[in-house]
């Protein structure tokens, strides 16, 4: 003899409601974290390395302006010239002079 197969009751309206929701926010946290970590990691792939604290100008320099590259800053003075540095060993690596159009 077999057993009496069990009677499936109908869900309720509101378990299904239910379970949707947990579908659904588990699919919208999941994306937000990817977001985030890709945030992240665009944030971090793009950093530069740190300036020094101090740049050390020629003496008698005045610095009227400054830029940066992925590898070195400069640094324009009062006089017209272009002081390129190295970023990581702060060393001077070209001077540019300026020349007036006029």
């Amino acid at each position: 003899m077999s057993s009496p197969e069990p009677e499936e009751l109908p869900e309720p309206a509101s378990l299904r409601f239910l379970r949707v929701l947990v579908t659904v926010l588990t699919g919208v946290m999941i994306a937000g974290i990817t977001l985030i970590l890709g945030l992240i990691w665009m944030s971090y792939s793009n950093a530069r390395a740190p300036l020094p604290e101090v740049i050390t100008l020629p003496d008698g320099t005045e610095a009227t302006a400054y830029t940066q590259g992925n590898d070195w800053y400069a640094v324009v003075t009062a006089e017209d010239e272009i002081l390129i540095f190295d970023r990581a060993t702060g060393d001077l690596r070209q001077t540019l002079r300026i020349e007036s159009g006029w």
